[in-house]
C-alpha cells in the first residue's frame, strides 16, 4: 500500500532561479549606477541621440518623482513599501515557482524594487540617469535599470494573465 507524504520535503519548482534573475537585475542596476555616479556631474547629461541622453539626476520620490518634495518621510515610507513588496514577491515566487511567465515578472520587479531600495538606504534618493525626450512632446523623466525591470515585469504580469484569462 503506497503512502501519501503530508508534507511535502521538495516543491515541484525551485525558487532559485527566480532569485537569481532579481539579484541579476539589482547587480546591473547597481553597476550601471555607480558608473553613472563616477562620470557625471549632479544634472550633467550626455547627447547620445536626438532621442535620448544620458543625464544624472536624483529621485527623493516615487514614480515621477511623486512625493519628491514632501520633506524627507517619503524615504522611509517608499523603503519599507519596497521591503514589504518584496517580502510578498518572494512568497509569491515560492508558492508559484512552476508558473514561468508569472515568475519572470515577479523577479523582474523584485529585482527592480530591491535595487531601488538599496539607493533610498545608501543615499537617501534614487538615482535615474536614462532621458528619453521627443521634440514638441519633450523629456520623459529620468528612469533607470531597477525602474526598467520593473516596467517589463509589469508589462509581462499583464500578458499572464491576459494569457491565462482566454485559456
Amino acid at each position: 500500500m503506497a503512502t501519501k507524504k503530508i508534507f511535502p520535503t521538495k516543491s515541484s519548482a525551485s525558487l532559485t532561479p527566480w532569485l537569481c534573475i532579481a539579484a541579476l537585475v539589482i547587480l546591473i542596476d547597481q553597476l550601471t549606477k555607480i558608473t553613472i555616479t563616477k562620470t557625471f556631474q549632479l544634472g550633467e547629461e550626455k547627447f547620445i541621440t536626438s532621442f535620448f541622453n544620458l543625464v544624472l539626476a536624483y529621485n527623493k520620490g516615487a514614480a515621477f518623482s511623486f512625493l519628491g518634495n514632501a520633506g524627507g518621510w517619503q524615504r522611509y515610507f517608499f523603503t519599507a513599501i519596497g521591503i514589504g513588496a518584496a517580502l510578498f514577491i518572494v512568497y509569491l515566487l515560492k508558492k508559484h515557482a512552476g508558473q514561468r511567465m508569472f515568475s519572470w515578472a515577479l523577479s523582474l520587479i523584485l529585482g527592480g524594487a530591491l535595487g531601488n531600495v538599496i539607493d533610498r538606504l545608501l543615499y537617501g534618493h534614487v538615482v535615474d540617469f536614462l532621458d528619453f525626450h521627443w521634440a514638441g512632446i519633450g523629456h520623459f523623466p529620468a528612469f533607470n535599470v531597477a525602474d526598467s525591470a520593473i516596467c517589463i515585469g509589469a508589462g509581462l504580469f499583464i500578458l499572464d494573465e491576459l494569457r491565462r484569462v482566454n485559456r
